[in-house]
């Protein structure tokens, strides 16, 4: 018997076995689900750090320079004018603490409520551009840090079948500033991707509106495209330790070789999570039903977090294996 025969490789990865095995990993440490349903409180009862102040105001000069430099704009851009005056009254800076790549996922992020059973939410206006500038990184770091402890739970429970909250804390410094790291290099590239082609996207959909659904969604699939690459880079931090630039040449490399199945893995992902939250945003925000979203969102998000490690780490092991095995044949 030769040696090509005697070599077995392990099972390529597989959506659904990662899927169902991070459903039972959070079954069975349901505490998890604590940490997003902690945050969705906060923000639906707590206090809301407003701009309205400054967003209004740039916004307001901004319009007014355009319609001066074309009277004929001002009715067309009064509707995006109107727009923004809706963001300023809703936007909620402390949102920010549901960060990406890594953070603590969140329901009510998308909807930022702007009442709660208790009444109107207490807020705290912020009327300058530095006192803005040192909360928006105050409290990103706080989420990153926090969704990168988040993330370490979730992968024990996931890989080990057990959560050593003591090693969790060990590690969490490092594994935080590595995120840090990785968050800073995920936002210079959405920067370089989104401002030209918001450009592009913006001429497409001026020559008219069958033209510019197509652009959207030419976009939209672009950045898929570019991003999917980098799915998996907070995965080696928590997992293996490892530093963000190293975990990120993985993750591409891991993505490239698994393409077919990591996409699907990805959109199943992606439709599950998104498509519940249709339902979960039912009740409006002055009912206690909501409870039930926040509860229901809180373990759907926490078991597709704990399938993704799962099939991470399968998948590395079959690209490690594959790699192996093809140099056995070449000896």
């Amino acid at each position: 018997m030769n040696r090509d025969s005697q070599l077995t490789l392990p099972p390529a990865p597989n959506l659904i076995g990662a899927i169902r095995s991070g459903f039972d990993a959070i079954a069975n440490h349901v505490i998890l689900i604590l940490f997003p349903i902690a945050l969705d409180l906060f923000l639906w009862t707590g206090p809301r750090l407003k701009l309205t102040g400054l967003i209004k105001t740039t916004s307001d000069q901004l319009f007014k320079v355009y319609s001066l430099q074309d009277p004929g704009m001002a009715e067309l851009i009064q509707p995006v004018q109107e727009a923004w005056t809706v963001i300023a009254e809703q936007f909620n800076l402390l949102a920010l603490l549901r960060t990406y790549p890594v953070g603590i996922t969140s329901l009510l992020v998308s909807q930022l409520p702007l009442s709660s059973p208790f009444g109107i939410l207490a807020s705290w206006e912020i009327g300058s551009f530095g006192g803005a500038f040192i909360a928006f990184i105050l409290i990103a770091i706080a989420g990153i840090a926090l969704g990168t402890f988040y993330f370490q739970a979730i992968a024990q429970a996931a890989i080990d079948g057990n959560i050593s909250w003591g090693q969790a804390l060990e590690r969490w410094p490092r594994a935080s500033l590595q995120m840090v790291y990785l968050a800073i290099m995920w936002f210079v590239l959405l920067i370089f991707i989104t401002i030209p082609g918001s450009f592009l996207l913006s001429l497409l959909l001026l020559s008219g509106v069958s033209y510019g659904q197509c652009a959207l969604l030419i976009f939209v699939g672009i950045v898929f495209w570019l991003i999917l690459p980098l799915v998996f880079s907070p995965h080696g931090i928590v997992m293996n330790q490892n530093n963000f630039f190293t975990s990120l040449k993985v993750s591409v490399k891991l993505t490239r070789r698994t393409l077919p199945t990591t996409v699907l893995f990805v959109l199943a992902i992606f439709l599950l999570s998104k498509g519940l939250d249709i339902l979960w945003l039912v009740p409006s925000e002055t009912s206690w039903l909501l409870i039930v979203g926040i509860l229901g969102h809180a373990f759907v998000t926490t078991a597709l977090i704990a399938s993704s490690f799962v099939y991470y780490r399968d998948a590395l092991r079959w690209m490690r294996e594959m790699v192996r095995s093809r140099n056995i044949k070449t000896i």
